[in-house]
């Protein structure tokens, strides 16, 4: 392997060649997109809506502005275009300088001046690395110093000229030259610093409290917003809309099963070791059906959102709920149960923000209630109109009555219910007959579906329910 240039002189030997922050981009992702491999790891469900118009956007040369909802991935796909950095660039390797310069097309006075006055041989170069050249910054509590700069008072006070660049604090975006920044939630960012981006994505320069210091930036600029802001009249001057070259709209998963495999590979679980989980498909999909149910509720506030995060911690609180059961219990595997569902309280309040007109006098723990109670409905009507559940239905009606609980054990269920229809196998894709838990998991299901349905009654006593005819 060829060892690195480390002066001026062995670089151009070497016959490297300055590229911009979107040259380097767009080659890089040319190459990638030619092998034909994934572009975009983990992210889920945006492959035939969000990634091509990414990546036009990057083959244009375009900043780009992400506008969703909380919890569609904005902030991560702002930081996956690092991948498309080349891992390592040189810079002038100035003592005290934040700015990684080109050192081909210096851009502060230092830099210029080294080149001028030394030999190509005595100027040193070091290299910067593909995962230090992203900066992100969120917009609320941002001044105009944190991101452009300001002059310092105390170079001023060791008699430096503040006509000078000697003078100046960079702000984030000087520092990024030659990489990106990336600003979430623009539309609460200070209409002045607002105005200050005027230069950057136009001219590419910056412009420091008017005074004569000019920088040629070379840095692609990245927005993320919430549509609820950004539509706002006034938020974001139509000015600095006006300058950023794409936008690109992220959504919530368009399928339920999209949604499930996003929330399995953020929740990161391991459902093996010493006490394993066995998570039947059904408990799945009705985590992630009560996010879609909450997304629709008129009790929930649309503009708001309800984010994958919701998803994810349910999914978390319904796994450690069935462990705790399994460890207490020494059931091996341990299977969730809808009455694990109970503890979503405490994963989900905080997470939904009520409509005011709709909810009412609902408080946001009954919303809760009644979202639940909603996606069980769903997904166990889905279950009855594709297998047909006349049989498990049938044995309520002669009479059984059930008590559940996340804390009762699975034995108690296999004991009321001797005769297990042949129609649960078929259904629920397990041998329900030989796992006493995942046939109470297939029993609390079927109840809370017949019960959602109207076709059972349920009560509460001491913390567990009990549904009969």
């Amino acid at each position: 392997m060829t060892p690195l240039p480390r002066t001026l002189q062995e670089l151009r030997d070497q016959g490297w060649q300055s590229k911009s922050v979107k040259e380097e981009i767009r080659t890089n992702f040319l190459a990638k997109l030619r092998g034909g491999g994934d572009l975009f790891p983990g992210i889920i469900g945006y492959e035939n809506t969000v990634i091509p118009e990414v990546s036009i956007a990057l083959l244009s040369g375009h900043d780009m502005l992400f506008l969703g909802e909380k919890g569609q991935a904005k902030s991560r796909l702002m930081r996956s275009l690092v991948q498309f950095l080349d891992p390592e660039i040189p810079y002038l390797d100035i003592p005290g300088s934040p700015v990684h310069e080109d050192p081909f097309h210096p851009i502060t006075k230092a830099g210029k001046t080294l080149i001028a006055n030394s030999d190509p041989k005595e100027i040193p170069i070091a290299w910067w690395k593909r995962e230090d050249r992203y900066a992100e910054r969120l917009a609320p509590g941002t001044k105009f110093a944190d991101i452009v700069g300001e002059i310092d008072p105390a170079k001023l006070a060791m008699g430096t000229s503040m006509a000078t660049e000697d003078a100046l604090h960079f702000g984030l975006i000087p520092r990024m030259h030659r990489g990106i920044f990336a600003m979430n939630e623009v539309p609460e960012l200070d209409e002045l610093i607002q105005v200050g981006l005027f230069n950057i994505l136009e001219e590419r320069d910056v412009q420091i409290r008017g005074y004569p210091i000019n920088f040629d930036i070379d840095v692609l600029v990245l927005f993320s917003a919430n549509p609820s802001t950004y539509n706002r009249s006034g938020k974001v001057i139509p000015q600095l809309k006006d300058r950023i070259g794409s936008l690109i709209q992220t959504h919530y998963p368009l399928e339920r099963a999209l949604g499930i495999e996003i929330m399995e590979q953020e929740a990161s679980l391991d459902l093996g070791g010493e006490f394993p989980v066995t998570v039947p498909y059904f408990m799945r999909e009705i985590i992630e059906q009560i996010s879609v149910c909450a997304r629709k509720s008129k009790y929930v506030d649309h503009a708001s959102g309800v984010s994958a995060r919701f998803s994810i911690a349910n999914y978390r609180t319904m796994v450690s709920s069935a462990r705790h059961r399994g460890v207490r219990l020494g059931e091996v595997p341990a299977v969730p149960r809808i009455s694990d569902l109970g503890h979503l309280t405490t994963s989900s309040l905080g997470k939904l923000e009520l409509d005011m007109m709709g909810s009412q006098q609902m408080s946001e723990k009954q919303v809760l209630e009644a979202i639940i109670a909603e996606a069980v409905r769903i997904v166990f009507n889905e279950y009855v109109d594709k297998h047909g559940l006349d049989e498990i239905a049938d044995i309520f009606a002669k009479g059984v009555k059930l008590e559940v609980g996340d804390m009762l054990p699975s034995k108690a269920y296999a004991d009321r219910m001797k005769r297990v229809p042949k129609a649960w196998d078929k259904a629920f894709e397990v041998n329900n007959s030989s796992n006493e838990a995942m046939r109470a998991s297939c029993v609390e299901f079927v109840l809370a579906g017949l019960y959602a349905s109207d076709r059972i009654s349920r009560s509460t006593k001491h913390g567990r329910m009990i549904y009969e005819l």
